[in-house]
């Protein structure tokens, strides 16, 4: 049972990154139809095809390797000034120069003179931007979708102020871990009354949302007296406490504890009451979807901006006894790994309701990190595409406002051997991360 629930667990996020890449391509090919221009083919995955349709006169298929997707439209680079479609110069020298011609005959042959109008390198700078840029837009607009989702169907997980256990005495940050109550101060909160099962909804007359307001609210009244108001079995009570100052972890402004210069937490004097928590999934309002979309976006752009010192710490980690990084990259094979353990796991309070939003999670994720990844300025990329685009808008503002001739589309084939470099560190990368994920995997769950 659990090995299908594993299979089960691959096929979903397979299904969901499938989903993923065909949107993405539906994101370029539905304005480059719209603008006219002749799509010939609409593919998912590379390599030998392993189904394909004809409809009108574009093909739709899914080739072998699911690794992303791509669509092919008729006039990917202008021809040589004052040459026709489907002809060029014999004058060309040097093995750069080859390559670039050689590119544009192959892509000129695929199509007519009569279709020169409904080439992509014809089109105007907005409408260029629109096809390349439809693609990681319909990416972004899925991971919004998806943390939406997230936040408004399942909610975060989030400690709420429902009392889930009573300190019965004061035990200070310092210590041992070993120590007992012997010789300690009663705790406020079992002095007071409070069980398991409160739930506090206000300290000191202001009103608490969940566990990090009731923590910030208590550590700045300690040796002081003050109203509990909470409900019990269904009924609102108001309890007197006196929070005790006592030697507590110090906090940051998001409630993480802050670590000192010697790796050991930093303690100071604060309020302290003897309760913890309650694990729960809270249900967010739609007002917090921009912050989570920021922090996404910013935490991904963080990753893609570091990669390359990353693949190399995995490269040594792989080939070392060092751990590997659990929040570094993760290949396809990483990926499918991890939705397995989500789906077949048998973790204490892992149920159903969490590993759906687990995978909905990391589907969420894997989209914003196919926006980010594809707005790098690097052909084959899209945004290499979108900088040859601006830089074509620039070269004929500036040609305009100084009364010369429109200098033309940009010749993106002479970026093909840097494209064929960019190609080949994207092969290399996806080898270290597949060796990576079988030698020395990221685990969910541990060993």
């Amino acid at each position: 049972m659990s090995a299908l629930l594993y299979a089960l667990g691959i096929l979903l996020i397979g299904i969901g990154l499938a989903v993923s890449i065909a949107l993405h391509e539906i994101g370029h090919l539905v304005p480059a139809k719209r603008f006219g221009v002749r799509v010939t083919q609409y593919m998912i995955g590379f390599g030998p095809t392993v189904w394909s349709r004809r409809r009108g006169e574009t093909e739709y298929g899914i080739k072998a390797i699911p690794l992303g997707g791509y669509i092919r439209m008729i006039g990917m680079y202008p021809p040589h000034k004052g040459d026709a479609p489907g002809t060029i110069r014999e004058d060309s020298t040097g093995f750069f120069q080859q390559m670039s011609d050689e590119a544009k005959e192959w892509e000129s042959s695929q199509y007519s003179p009569e279709e020169q109008h409904r080439t992509f390198v014809n089109l105007s700078v907005p409408k260029k931007l629109a096809v390349m840029l439809g693609g990681p837009f319909m990416n972004l607009v899925l991971s919004v979708l998806l943390l939406a989702v997230l936040l408004i169907g399942f909610g975060l997980p989030t400690t709420t102020a429902e009392v889930k256990s009573v300190s019965q005495c004061v035990v200070p940050a310092t210590a041992p871990p070993d120590a007992d109550c012997a010789g300690m101060p009663p705790a406020p909160a079992a002095a007071a009354g409070i069980r398991p099962g409160d739930e506090i909804t206000a300290i000191a007359g202001e009103p608490v949302g969940d566990f990090q307001d009731l923590s910030r609210i208590v550590r700045a009244h300690p040796d002081q007296e003050i109203e509990v108001e909470l409900v019990r079995d269904g009924a609102p009570m108001t309890l007197t406490v006196t929070p005790l100052s006592n030697d507590v972890v110090s906090l940051d402004a998001d409630g993480r504890p802050i670590i000192g210069e010697d790796g050991a937490p930093r303690t100071e004097k604060a309020g302290f009451l003897g309760v913890s928590g309650t694990q729960a999934m809270v249900r967010q309002p739609i007002t917090s979807l921009p912050g989570m979309v920021w922090d996404t976006f910013a935490g991904t752009a963080k990753v893609v901006l570091t990669l390359p010192m990353r693949l190399w710490d995995i490269g040594v980690t792989v080939f070392s006894d060092q751990p590997r990084d659990p929040n570094g990259p993760l290949g396809v094979v990483g990926v499918s790994r991890l939705a397995g353990e989500v789906v077949s796991a048998d973790a204490p309070g892992f149920e159903a309701k969490e590993r759906a939003f687990t995978l909905i999670s990391m589907l969420a994720s894997l989209n914003m990190a196919l926006f980010v990844f594809n707005l790098i300025p690097l052909m084959p990329l899209d945004g290499g595409h979108v900088l040859g685009a601006l830089i074509e808008g620039a070269r004929r503002q500036a040609a305009r406002l100084r009364g010369r001739p429109d200098p033309g589309p940009v010749d993106m084939s002479r970026m093909l051997p840097v494209t064929n470099v960019v190609a080949l560190a994207f092969i290399g990368m996806s080898v270290l991360l597949l060796y990576a994920d079988i030698v020395k995997p990221i685990r969910m769950f541990g060993p």
